[in-house]
C-alpha cells in the first residue's frame, strides 16, 4: 500500500507524482474535487486544475458526492492513482461518510492503486480531522461533529504549517492522543509497507 500526503501540488510536481513509481506517460489519475466545493476560494483549485493539465498529466475529475459505490467503482476502474485534493475538511469528510467511499477506497489500495492527498486529502487519512479545525477563520463545519478519520496513518498531520503557527501548534498539540507532524507547502510524506519517509528542501519541522 503506497500513501502519499502533501500540502499542496508544488510538492506533488517536484517530487509526489514521481514517488508513485508510475511514468508519467502511464499514469491515469482518479482527481477527487469534492472538498474544493466546500472552500470559498474556488479560483484556487481552478488555477491548481490548470497547472496539472499543463505539466501533460492524465487526470478525470470526479465529485464523490451523490455517487452510489457502482458508480465509484466504475470511475476508478481504470485509474492507477487516487488523488484527493485539498479545499473544506469538514466537507469532505461528510460525503465520504455519505456515499461509503472508504469501503471503494479501501478495495482500491489494496488492489494496488497509489493514493495521494493533498491537504483535506491528506487529513482524511489521519485518525482525525480534528487538527484542521484548529485554525479559527469562520470555515463551515457541515454539521461534523464527529471527526474520526479514515486512519491509515498513525499520526496527525499540520499542513500549510507556517513559523506563525508555532503558538497554536504548542496550545493544541497535548490534546492529540497520536504524535503530529508538520508539512509546509512543497513538504510531503510517503508512507509504505508501514514505513514512513519525509520528504522537503529543508528538515522537517519539529514544534517543541
Amino acid at each position: 500500500m503506497k500513501i502519499i500526503l502533501a500540502s499542496d501540488l508544488s510538492f506533488l510536481l517536484k517530487y509526489g507524482y514521481a514517488l508513485t513509481g508510475i511514468p508519467q506517460e502511464q499514469m491515469k489519475i482518479g482527481y477527487v474535487n469534492t472538498a474544493a466545493k466546500g472552500a470559498r476560494h474556488q479560483e484556487f483549485f481552478a488555477t491548481v486544475k490548470s497547472t496539472i493539465k499543463e505539466r501533460g498529466y492524465n487526470f478525470e475529475e470526479i465529485d464523490i458526492e451523490g455517487k452510489s459505490l457502482a458508480e465509484l467503482r466504475s470511475f476508478f476502474a481504470d485509474k492507477n492513482v487516487i488523488h484527493i485534493e485539498g479545499g473544506n475538511t469538514f466537507y469532505l469528510l461528510k460525503a465520504v461518510r455519505e456515499t461509503g467511499f472508504a469501503v471503494v477506497l479501501r478495495e482500491l489500495l489494496e488492489a494496488g492503486k497509489v493514493y495521494i492527498g493533498t491537504s483535506a486529502g491528506a487529513y482524511l487519512m489521519c485518525p482525525s480531522i480534528e487538527v484542521s479545525n484548529w485554525n479559527d477563520d469562520g470555515r463551515d463545519n457541515f454539521g461534523v461533529t464527529d471527526f474520526t478519520a479514515l486512519g491509515y496513518v498513525p499520526f496527525f498531520l499540520k499542513v500549510h504549517y507556517r513559523d506563525e503557527y508555532e503558538e497554536q501548534v504548542k496550545e493544541n498539540r497535548g490534546k492529540l492522543i497520536y504524535p503530529l507532524r508538520i508539512l509546509r507547502d512543497g513538504e510531503g510524506i510517503l508512507i509504505e509497507d508501514g514505513k514512513d519517509i519525509f520528504y522537503s528542501d529543508q528538515k522537517e519541522t519539529i514544534v517543541t
